[in-house]
């Protein structure tokens, strides 16, 4: 996907699950999609559903600045920390920089 705006991927949440700005800490089998804001700052939005439900909701922490990276590349360090878990909740802030 080199050079992919967006990028929507499954994956099933580690201990704490993911932490979001819209309803706190979301749990289980999920689904993340990470697209570029389409600003001078170099972002990206994140935002998470449960997988085959309508409601997205936003990561804490979103947006969060590319910094080098591409969208495909900061997606792919979403989801593994979104795997891995952390305590309270996955956010931005857990994410490599």
């Amino acid at each position: 996907m080199a050079g992919s705006t967006r990028c929507e991927s499954e994956v099933v949440a580690g201990p704490g699950g993911v932490m979001t700005e819209d309803v706190g800490v979301v749990t289980g089998e999920l689904t993340i999609r990470t697209e570029a804001a389409g600003d001078a700052a170099q972002t990206a939005q994140v935002q998470v559903q449960y997988t085959g439900a309508e409601e997205w909701y936003t990561l804490t922490g979103s947006p969060i600045p590319l910094a080098g990276r591409s969208v495909e590349q900061l997606h792919q360090a979403v989801l593994r920390a979104a795997a891995q878990g952390a305590d309270g909740g996955v956010s931005a802030d857990h994410l490599p920089h």
